[in-house]
C-alpha cells in the first residue's frame, strides 16, 4: 500500500508538470515578441524535464514494464490527476502570466519543502527544479507588475485574469488521503501549511502592480480525483495524437 501511495503521489506531481509544460508549449511562435517566445519555450522545456523525471520515477514504482511515455500518452482524461489550474487555457498573454505567477509562487514554497523529503529521489528532483523555479517566478512576477502598471488596457486584462483564475487556486493547498499519508511518512509536503506564505507573496506583487486579490468567491477543485474541465480533453487529444494514431511506433 505504501508503494502504491508513493506511486500515486509522484504521478500526480508529474501530471502537474506535464500538463503545464504542454500548455506553455502552445505559445511557441505566438508570443508577443521573439525574446518572450524563447522565454516561454524554455520554461515549457523545464516543465517537460521535470515531468519526465517524475514520470520515470512513477513508472519505476509501478513496474510491469510501464514507461514514462506510457503514463504520458496512454492514459485518458479521468486517469490524470493534475490540479485544474494547470490545465486552464492560455487565453491572452495576461491570462498565461497570471496562471504562471500563481503556480510559480506555489512551487517556490512547495519545492523548498520537498527538498527535505525522506525520499531521496523526490528530494533530488526538488533540488534541481527549485533552481528553475526561481527564474520562472522572477519572470512571471515581473510581467504581472509590468502589465498592472502599464496601460489601462493591460491593467484591465491582468486584473480580469486574476479574477477569473483565483477560483482554481485553493486546490493547490488541499490535502487528500495520499498527501496525508506521504506527509506522515515524511516524504510529502503539507500543502495546507503553505497557503498563508503564498498569499503574502501574491499580495506583495499585486500591491506593486496596483492590482487586487479577489475575496469571498467560490473555489473549484477536483483535479486530484480525476475530475477535470473540458479543456484537459482537448489538450490531451493534441498531446497524445501521434501515439493514438500510430501506437508504439518506432522511429
Amino acid at each position: 500500500m505504501a508503494k502504491d501511495s508513493l506511486y500515486k503521489y509522484v504521478l500526480a506531481l508529474g501530471d502537474d508538470a506535464l500538463i503545464l509544460g504542454q500548455r506553455l508549449s502552445q505559445w511557441a511562435y505566438r508570443a508577443p515578441f521573439l525574446e518572450e517566445d524563447i522565454a516561454l519555450s524554455n520554461i515549457s522545456l523545464d516543465m517537460f524535464g521535470r515531468a519526465n523525471l517524475l514520470l520515470e520515477y512513477a513508472a519505476t514504482l509501478k513496474g510491469n514494464g510501464i514507461t514514462a511515455d506510457d503514463l504520458a500518452f496512454k492514459r485518458n482524461e479521468r486517469q490524470f490527476t493534475n490540479r485544474i489550474l494547470f490545465e486552464r487555457p492560455n487565453g491572452n498573454f495576461a491570462d498565461t502570466m497570471v496562471r504562471q505567477f500563481f503556480l510559480d509562487a506555489f512551487y517556490k514554497l512547495f519545492l523548498q519543502k520537498l527538498t527535505g523529503s525522506k525520499d531521496e529521489q523526490l528530494s533530488a528532483i526538488a533540488q534541481k527544479s527549485i533552481k528553475e523555479t526561481a527564474y520562472h517566478f522572477r519572470h512571471s512576477s515581473k510581467w504581472v507588475i509590468r502589465l498592472g502598471v502599464g496601460t489601462a488596457e493591460s491593467h484591465t486584462k491582468v486584473q480580469s485574469a486574476i479574477d477569473n483564475l483565483w477560483m482554481f487556486t485553493n486546490e493547490l493547498f488541499e490535502m487528500n488521503e495520499i498527501d496525508n499519508e506521504m506527509l506522515q511518512q515524511k516524504i510529502g509536503v503539507d500543502c495546507s501549511s503553505l497557503k498563508q506564505e503564498w498569499i503574502k507573496i501574491i499580495d506583495e506583487v499585486l500591491a506593486e502592480a496596483t492590482l487586487k486579490r479577489p475575496e469571498n468567491i467560490h473555489m473549484t477543485t477536483g483535479g486530484r480525483e480525476g475530475i477535470h474541465t473540458e479543456h484537459l480533453g482537448h489538450l490531451l487529444s493534441d498531446m497524445q495524437y501521434l501515439q493514438r494514431a500510430y501506437p508504439d511506433a518506432k522511429w
